[in-house]
């Protein structure tokens, strides 16, 4: 563990929490493991700290105010050897394109964080979280939780996790109520809001209530690696959906 990692622990001591119901792949409730009895997952967490340790700011002060604010907050989580919790592991469509985005990844500068994600893909659980998905969408997205108040890692300060994108895909207009967001574009090539492309080791960042809309390549999928910091109500409660951009007055 880097001696920065050491120092980043949050004001708010938010990492600790109840213990979690755990339950396994088999749909049995068992006693709560801890991060450290799963080594794939421990490494997976601090790959994830590197990740936003390293990547840069751009010289934006509320971006490296984030970075930081996510590195706390999974420094805490290890520091204090996180519960983790295990349930049934479900694949969706996009996940055919999982060993392509992986391979692509191995390439680029994140290749750890690629190859710790690849040690615990047996034990993803592919999600869509919304309660209705628009046509076609539900063949060309997908997301794993990492952590977060409902993952595998157990925490109410953070969620971290993936998101998997078919080529062509256009993931609707959405924004987050008191969500801090920010994603990292671990294979493939992204837009948002048609404004720039967002290759491998990029950053973007939406600050709460800001609609955002990403397209995807037409001849590869893409992976990200994505962050929310908000407070625990919100984490927990978020609702999920899609929605328009106000209409701007003319």
């Amino acid at each position: 563990m880097s001696d920065d990692m050491m120092g980043d622990v949050p004001e708010d001591g938010s990492a600790a929490a109840a213990p979690p119901v755990t339950v396994d792949t088999a749909g049995a409730v068992s006693a709560p493991s801890r991060l450290r009895d799963h080594p794939n997952w421990y490494y997976l967490l601090r790959e994830f700290y590197e990740l936003y340790r390293f990547l840069p700011s751009g010289g934006s002060d509320r971006i490296r105010g984030h970075q930081r604010a996510v590195r706390e907050r999974i420094s805490a989580l290890i520091q204090t050897n996180a519960l983790l919790r295990f349930g049934a592991c479900e694949e969706k469509p996009v996940t055919a394109y999982l060993r392509r985005v992986l391979d692509e990844g191995r390439v680029e500068k994140h290749a750890p964080v690629i190859r710790a994600i690849d040690a615990v893909r047996a034990s993803l659980n592919w999600q869509y979280g919304y309660d209705k998905i628009p046509r076609g969408l539900s063949q060309k997205f997908a997301y794993a939780e990492i952590a977060g108040p409902n993952a595998p890692i157990h925490s109410e300060a953070v969620i971290l996790g993936l998101v998997l994108f078919a080529p062509g895909c256009t993931y609707p207009t959405h924004a987050h109520d008191g969500i801090t967001e920010s994603y990292v574009c671990l294979s493939g090539a992204v837009s948002e809001n048609h404004q720039g492309v967002y290759a491998p080791g990029s950053l973007i960042f939406n600050p709460p209530g800001q609609h955002h809309r990403i397209t995807v390549s037409d001849r590869e999928p893409s992976l990200l690696a994505y962050a929310w910091i908000g407070t625990r109500e919100k984490l927990s409660h978020q609702k999920m959906a899609f929605s328009r951009a106000p209409r701007k007055r003319a």
